[in-house]
């Protein structure tokens, strides 16, 4: 009878060890899943969100990688493949956006230059904080900004300017329907009729300058 209970206390012992085993692989299978789902969450975001959002982005992504990472010797080779591909995926989506945010910095800069800074461009690039009574002095300002440095912008800045003056002239097809005035819809002519070409001769000079460069660069 002895040697019975030792026997099976002995097999208790061992189910229980296979238990504790199981469970602590189904717990480091578990982390992996969420690890995994949470990068595929953060790839499915805007990519303006990420940016936005990315500081407490990157502080989840931080806790859910040290939760998949905590045992991941109790992982098989497919739930390591699984989580080596997520952690690609993210890092391919972190240098994405901060490629984004250093280019939205600069971006930023030279917008605050031609709107002032706190009036907030946005990708979508709505300006709704331009009204009919304030709409003239933006055009003024963006007309005045432009010439006064035109020399010193590149190609990839006069695209932004191009993109910005665009929308504005969206903007003012709304605004024009809210109130504005006709001699302040006149003004405005004006200044669109004597940035055109101003902007036009910089486009052109600039890509010349840049085909020039690249000819010297391939010299």
């Amino acid at each position: 009878m002895r040697n019975l209970k030792v026997v099976l206390g002995a097999i208790a012992i061992t189910l229980s060890l296979a238990s504790c085993k199981d469970e602590a692989k189904m717990t480091a299978e578990r982390n992996v899943d969420h690890y995994v789902v949470y990068v595929d969450s953060i790839d499915r975001l805007d990519s303006n969100d990420r940016v936005v959002n990315w500081d407490a982005i990157e502080a989840e992504y931080n806790a859910k990688m040290s939760e998949a990472e905590a045992n991941m010797e109790k992982l098989d080779e497919k739930a390591k493949e699984r989580y080596n591909e997520a952690k690609a995926k993210y890092d391919q989506i972190k240098n994405d956006a901060k490629e984004s945010m250093n280019s939205n910095s600069g971006s930023d800069t030279l917008a605050a230059t031609f709107f002032g800074p706190g009036n907030v461009v946005g990708n979508d690039m709505s300006f709704a904080w331009v009204n009919k009574d304030n709409i003239l002095s933006v055009y003024q300002n963006f007309f005045e900004t432009f010439k006064s440095n035109k020399d010193s912008y590149s190609r990839q800045d006069l695209d932004k300017i191009k993109a910005w003056y665009e929308a504005l002239d969206a903007r003012k097809n709304t605004v024009e329907k809210e109130g504005l005035t006709s001699e302040d819809n006149n003004k405005i002519a004006e200044i669109k009729v004597k940035f055109a070409p101003m902007f036009k001769w910089e486009r052109i000079t600039a890509k010349g300058e840049e085909n020039e460069d690249a000819k010297e660069a391939a010299e």
